[in-house]
């Protein structure tokens, strides 16, 4: 076809003498109609493997992707002289297209062609290799950089012709004979002569059962690349005429495409040698060592702003500006300081059908299925947590002429393809940005990955790749292996357990002999520091759910597209919930009544030398009632109590529940400042204190009453009701936000908290009262003993250190406490052992550390420490966890699960659930959720 163009004098395309396009569409079976379509027809089909196409079929939609696009933009480069971007080829997908274009004009001069280039000694690296040879300086020999291949082969296999095959292979490819040496600070390569190299493959006796094992040593030996030639080949025999070969090539002169030239000459090699022949091919227009040269001429000085380097440069400057410093998925393993490399992975499956859907909805985009799994994969990792700005790694093939597609050797670059999440787009909406990110991104594609990170200068790890720690690639199913005569052979899966990055999402096509989807298999391959085999199988699930959604609705937002399976929900919504055993339906004045008539001789509290039954503390709390009421405290009325911790706080407290009124705790060592902010926004009516109000100014509408002594008063029960409704208290947060809130919480929300069947254990039967009247774990330390008939055990008022704890609780045969993380981790550093006689110790407020807690059970095995989690809000705690052997929690103790009548949703900023084990916003529910704030909506 080539010989039928209309050429020029000088041997260029004459486009003026092209015939025009005919206008009006046609099926896409239509032949060729002038030559320019013929030879784009025959370049499309070469590419796509396939015997012919028709002018009107999308490259794209019949198997081609961002790799074969590279190539076939080449070869329509070098044999119609015309300059083709991976844009403009996108723009013009189909022959047809194409052909108009290149008969309108086309874009500029092609760049130089790769031919043959004046070798300098010593002969310098590409600048792939160089970064290659640099990590391996670096970091020593590893495997990390091999790529295997093996390949099962079953016949009448000439070994003694595989062998000099390979042999010839290596004479026709100068870089699998080329070894890395360093002088005067340079590192060069050195290639060796063609008749030096030398393959031997010894047939190694193996079975069905030990021959993984075997593959898998071999493929993970290291290369020494100062000496060793790049690749090596063993032979596996695993049975009568039946072998396994592994092929094995150091990435620095090799990459995945290089297989298919590699198992193309070895073939051709070998059924020449098998016939007792030496191969006759045409020599390669071009070795690696041209292309290093030529790829830096064709760079040029990156300081240079209208080289190539220095343009490509200026371009990724601007396009990963402020690019995050991490995006993964959630891992649940801390991140060691030093990536070991280790790996695994994990396949998971679409249908054709799917498939199908998602080549459609490429093609109706102008995309590609590469973006389509880009956006797929970026919608992932932000609904996992990771964000809106989503960097993902992707290899380019950086085969961008025609005389490297049959040649061996590291071409491929990196690029950071960024994705934009924001503003909930449609998926379809997603992939039109994913499709101009990477048409800008493709047409900057050769710059080399290690300079641009020079020029950004990331802060670099050792623990993580830079600029990206997810990769992301597409190829076609379909693995190069070796053709012989009388040969059955088959490409065979060979793992090395190594993982260069957190996660790398390998998609491969499987496409008919029509080129039409066929399903596609989706490899994670995932580091072992981060992830175990569960996390990323549900990642796997949950990619194939988001792809099942984009196909079948992509027009709906991405953040809405499912994630979660029915397993996966139901275990959020009801499997994790707290258990439903009903609230009490009483106030709690009611309920200490029903306490006292009970059990009245029971003791109630002990503090300041005294011991009182739940007879004597009613008795008390009842005349203080009256007086209360007396002085026109009603129900509802909101009473400040401003006083120290004492068996008279309490009881005061009490009191104030019986006159059916809401009580404010106020802390005696606030500044005025805060007291007269929560006593004039909280619309308090009477102050009972113990103490002068000092230097805070009473409002005039607010009286002042002392303390209730213990003779004075009707000592009946007053019986003012109280719905279980009703706020029964007001607890004023930090003022976190700026402003202190006021909690208003229910008799119903405390009566809860005291009914949880968690302290059904007898364990809270004498409880530390220690915290500041307006600290919300006083709820805890008051209510929960005397709803249960157990004994408040009052400490001193003031400051208390730990030996003050250490005798308290010895003394006073404390059976449980509550303490913040922080006084926690103190007891633990300075008096684990304070805690012998404690049934349980609770701990929270903040992150408990395991520190201290496996000092704490070190010294008193017998007890045991609890997380309680809760935020003021939700009654003290709305979580627990007790703290298990062996102890080990890595980094903090879990909040727990949610208790009885509690639920517990983890939500993304859609208040949508997050899929178990991915960060989102805790809200909480249930019956431990606070009335509301005081005097707000």
């Amino acid at each position: 076809p080539l010989g039928s163009l209309p050429l020029t004098p000088n041997g260029k395309l004459d486009r003026r003498a092209l015939p025009a396009p005919r206008a009006g569409a046609a099926p896409g079976g239509r032949a060729p109609r002038n030559p320019v379509e013929e030879v784009l027809c025959g370049l499309f089909a070469h590419s796509l493997g396939v015997p012919s196409i028709g002018i009107d079929v999308d490259f794209f939609a019949v198997g081609g992707h961002s790799l074969l696009a590279t190539r076939l933009v080449s070869r329509v480069r070098t044999v119609l002289d015309v300059q083709l971007t991976l844009r403009q080829f996108f723009e013009y997908p189909t022959v047809a297209l194409l052909a108009e274009y290149v008969a309108t004009g086309g874009g500029e001069t092609a760049r130089p062609a790769l031919t043959a280039q004046e070798r300098p000694e010593p002969l310098p690296l590409s600048a792939a290799q160089q970064r290659l040879w640099f990590l391996d300086q670096l970091e020593g020999p590893s495997a990390t950089y091999n790529i295997p291949l093996a390949v099962r082969v079953r016949g009448e296999l000439d070994v003694a012709a595989l062998e000099s095959a390979f042999a010839d292979v290596a004479g026709r490819h100068e870089s699998l004979r080329t070894v890395f040496g360093q002088a005067d600070g340079q590192t060069y390569q050195r290639i060796l002569p063609a008749d030096s190299v030398r393959v031997e493959l010894p047939v190694i006796p193996a079975t069905e059962d030990t021959v993984a094992a075997l593959l898998t040593a071999e493929s993970g030996r290291i290369f020494d690349l100062a000496a060793d030639l790049p690749f090596r080949a063993s032979l596996f025999g695993v049975g009568e005429h039946e072998y396994v070969l592994l092929v094995v090539m150091h990435h620095i002169v090799s990459d995945g495409w290089s297989y298919q030239p590699l198992m193309r000459d070895l073939s051709t090699a070998y059924a020449t040698r098998s016939r007792g022949e030496r191969p006759a091919w045409d020599p390669l227009p071009a070795q690696y060592a041209d292309y290093a040269l030529w790829h830096r001429g064709v760079l040029g000085d990156p300081a240079d702003q209208d080289s190539v380097a220095g343009r490509q440069l200026d371009y990724w400057q601007t396009a990963l500006a402020d690019l995050p410093e991490e995006v993964t998925l959630p891992a649940v393993r801390p991140r060691p300081a030093v990536a070991s490399y280790r790996g695994a992975t994990h396949t998971v499956h679409l249908s054709e059908h799917v498939h199908s859907a998602l080549a459609e909805l490429a093609s109706e985009s102008g995309a590609s299925v590469f973006m389509v799994a880009q956006a797929a994969v970026s919608t992932l990792l932000s609904r996992s947590g990771a964000g809106h700005d989503i960097p993902l790694g992707s290899p380019i093939a950086g085969r961008t002429d025609q005389a490297l597609d049959d040649l061996v050797g590291f071409f491929v670059n990196t690029l950071v393809l960024r994705t934009d999440t924001s503003g909930s787009p449609s998926f379809r909406e997603l992939l039109t940005r994913v499709r101009e990110t990477d048409l800008a991104a493709w047409g900057n594609q050769d710059l080399p990955f290690d300079r641009l990170v020079e020029a950004l200068n990331p802060d670099r790890s050792a623990a993580r790749h830079p600029l990206f720690q997810v990769m992301l690639t597409l190829t076609d199913a379909a693995t190069p292996t070796l053709v012989g005569a009388d040969l059955e052979t088959e490409s065979e899966f060979t793992w090395l357990s190594i993982a260069k990055f957190d996660l790398t999402f390998s998609f491969a096509e499987h496409r008919g002999e029509d080129g039409r989807p066929g399903g596609l298999d989706i490899t994670i391959e995932y580091a072992t520091d981060l992830y175990d085999a569960r996390s990323v199988e549900s990642a796997g699930e949950r990619l194939v759910r988001l792809l099942e959604a984009a196909a079948s609705t992509p027009d709906r937002p991405v953040g809405e597209l499912e994630l979660l399976s029915e397993n996966e929900r139901g275990l959020l919504l009801e499997e994790w919930a707290g258990a439903h055993t009903g609230s009490p339906d009483t106030g709690l004045a009611q309920l200490f009544a029903a306490q006292v008539a009970r059990a009245p001789d029971a003791v109630a509290v002990v503090g300041e030398g005294r011991e009182l039954s739940y007879r004597e503390v009613d008795a008390l709390a009842n005349r203080a009632a009256h007086r209360l009421i007396g002085e026109g405290v009603r129900p509802g009325s909101r009473v400040a109590l401003f006083q120290e911790r004492s068996v008279s706080a309490v009881v005061t407290t009490l009191a104030v529940v019986k006159a059916g009124a809401v009580y404010v705790p106020l802390d005696t060592r606030y500044p005025s400042e805060r007291v007269e902010l929560i006593v004039g926004g909280s619309g308090v009516s009477h102050v009972v204190t113990d103490r002068d109000p000092g230097s805070w100014t009473v409002p005039a509408d607010v009286r002042v009453l002392g303390p209730v002594t213990d003779d004075e008063g009707d000592s009946s029960d007053p019986s003012v009701p109280a719905h279980p409704d009703q706020p029964v208290y007001a607890m004023f947060t930090s003022g976190s936000t700026g402003v202190p809130k006021g909690v208003a919480v229910t008799h119903r929300n405390v009566a809860d908290l005291a009914a949880q069947t968690m302290y059904a254990n007898g364990n809270h039967r004498r409880v530390l009262f220690h915290s500041a009247m307006a600290f919300d774990a006083s709820t805890y330390e008051m209510w929960v003993p005397w709803l249960n008939g157990g004994t408040l055990v009052v400490a001193p008022a003031g400051h208390l250190d730990a030996a003050a704890y250490e005798k308290l609780l010895a003394e006073h045969r404390v059976t449980a406490l509550w303490l913040t993380a922080g006084l926690f981790r103190v007891m633990a550093e300075e008096a684990p052992e304070a805690f012998a006689g404690v049934r349980e110790v609770w701990a929270g407020g903040d992150v408990v550390a395991p520190e201290a807690v496996r000092r704490v059970m070190e010294h008193c095995p017998d007890v045991t420490v609890v997380n309680g989690y809760g935020p003021t809000e939700t009654t003290t705690f709305a979580t627990t966890h007790r703290i298990h052997r062996p102890l080990d929690y890595a980094g903090a103790v879990p909040i727990g699960e949610p208790l009885d009548n509690h639920r517990l949703y983890v939500l993304d900023e859609g208040l949508r659930l997050v899929a178990p084990g991915v960060p989102g916003e805790l809200y909480i529910a249930g019956a431990g959720l606070a009335q509301g704030y005081l005097n707000r909506a």
